[in-house]
């Protein structure tokens, strides 16, 4: 009797069951199959991944989207946007057609780069729920990702994910072509042989971009689009979809505030979009077997970026800098190879109104601090601090009158930008202008580009003729010390990244 009651569920209790275990309480995980390169990704991906695929997949996929963002904004042509990604893509975030897949290896190898690209999307998706603005260029990074691939699939597959789709894109008959004829004709500015054209009725928003450029016939809300435009209604598609998932999934950010595992990395993510200071990695600013000594930064300043070389310039102007400034360029001479003796010696000589009882009681230790020679924390590795990102210098919200430090793309006033540049001999007008332009849409990191490319036009030019460097060699530059060495090579005739 005792047993039976005690094996009786009470029905009450069953009903107060809290809604989130019963939610989660049992988690059913599979792996799933990809049999199409492209994906609308409308199903959220449930195998389990470590938490290190978690990061470096969508430290992957950013930096793709962070470089169709970059040749958005410098009016790229679509060859050269396309010549630009196609390596890139092919180090980051390959994804082969079905075609390449010759045995069982590379079928398997398929799988796995289809899952990274799936997953590494509902990362950031999740990265850039968080805003409108984030939003909007998540959406629009990965609508130009999906249309770059979309042209270069093979026409087969392209044709087989279509119809796994099932879009509900209505056939206009042959009787209702014939009725409008010539306003079909008219619409699509005397597009021949109209009824040999397949031809889809769909809800006019669905199709921007072709109404945009008066593509299309209108009426009664319906868009009449002919089937070779279907590539601007399966980008729209795509677009329209993702647009909803996003608002969907800023709705669920809130619950992922508990999981202390993921929300640092993904708020890292967010933060980092164009300008990814995970794509430096340690020592990657270090040249090997250049001279890089105390009394040979006045002749390598010239390489340096321009929060750098502001610094170097307003140093040997006042023979001083505040702490702030001092930490940012000590870091970054670290960064560059400056060793600890030459970089005291370095500030030494800099501070040339100060005794050696002065210089070494009050700027000595904060040097040999940031090389890790002294003190706690990061620091008991022997490392020190790495040198700073270009998202941690326009981060930084201790600039204000009096100090140096900082981004002057951001930090300056537009007339005191222009002028430094000025002063570095950046003089042409068209440079000029669109760095004023870059500035006023917050993109920062573009104009810091903007002038690299023109003032290393000549250089950039010749290893691109001469095939010396590759474009991965010259993707958009996200950290100081990225600019540094990439300047330095290219004065170095015949130098190379690999030789570095």
């Amino acid at each position: 009797m005792l047993r039976q009651e005690f094996g009786k569920v009470d029905p009450k209790r069953r009903a107060t069951l809290d809604h989130k275990k019963k939610q989660f309480a049992a988690p059913e995980f599979k792996q799933q199959a990809y049999p199409h390169r492209l994906n609308f990704y409308d199903t959220p991906p449930t195998a389990e991944i470590t938490l290190e695929q978690f990061e470096q997949w969508a430290i992957d996929r950013l930096k793709i989207l962070a470089e169709i963002e970059a040749c958005s904004y410098r009016n790229k042509t679509a060859a050269e946007t396309a010549a630009h990604l196609t390596p890139l893509l092919q180090k980051f975030l390959p994804l082969a057609s079905n075609t390449s897949s010759v045995s069982g290896a590379e079928d398997q190898r398929l799988q796995n780069e289809r899952q990274k690209d799936h997953y590494s999307h509902f990362i950031l998706r999740l990265a850039f729920s968080g805003t409108e603005d984030l939003r909007r260029r998540f959406a629009r990074a990965e609508t130009m990702l999906f249309k770059f691939r979309f042209q270069q699939d093979d026409s087969r597959e392209r044709r087989a994910f279509m119809e796994s789709l099932n879009l509900d894109w209505e056939p206009v008959t042959d009787d209702e072509k014939h009725e409008l004829l010539e306003k079909l004709t008219n619409a699509t500015s005397g597009l021949r042989h109209i009824d040999d054209e397949n031809w889809y009725k769909v809800d006019w928003e669905r199709v921007p971009e072709l109404i945009e450029r008066r593509g299309v016939f209108l009426t009664k809300g319906k868009a009449y689009v002919p089937g070779r435009e279907q590539l601007s209604m399966i980008i729209a598609e795509f677009t329209a979809r993702l647009e909803r998932a996003l608002e969907l999934t800023s709705r669920a950010l809130p619950r992922l505030d508990e999981d202390d595992r993921l929300s640092p990395i993904l708020d890292h993510l967010s933060k980092n979009f164009g300008s990814a200071e995970s794509v430096y990695s340690e020592g990657e600013g270090f040249v090997d077997g250049a001279p890089i000594t105390a009394g040979a930064i006045d002749h390598l300043s010239q390489h340096f970026p321009l929060c750098m070389r502001s610094l170097h310039m307003t140093l040997r102007k006042n023979n001083h800098l505040k702490h702030f400034g001092r930490l940012q360029y000590t870091l970054f001479l670290k960064g560059i190879g400056l060793s600890l003796e030459e970089c005291i010696l370095f500030w030494r000589q800099s501070f040339k109104g100060f005794t050696d009882d002065e210089f070494n009681s009050r700027y000595k230790y904060n040097v040999r601090h940031a090389y890790g020679d002294v003190g706690g924390d990061v620091n008991r590795r022997g490392r020190g601090y790495p040198p700073y990102s270009c998202q941690k210098i326009l981060s930084d919200t201790n600039t204000g009158v009096g100090q140096t430090h900082g981004c002057p793309y951001r930090h300056f006033s537009v007339d005191n930008l222009i002028g430094l540049l000025q002063s570095t001999g950046v003089h042409d007008k068209e440079v000029l202008r669109g760095v004023r332009e870059d500035v006023g849409k917050t993109r920062y990191h573009i104009a810091c580009n903007r002038v690299f490319e023109w003032t290393h036009k000549t250089d950039i030019k010749r290893v691109k003729e001469d095939g010396t460097w590759s474009q991965t060699d010259l993707d958009t530059i996200v950290h100081p010390n990225t600019y540094f060495k990439r300047s330095y090579l290219l004065k170095q005739v015949g130098k190379t990244p690999q030789d570095a």
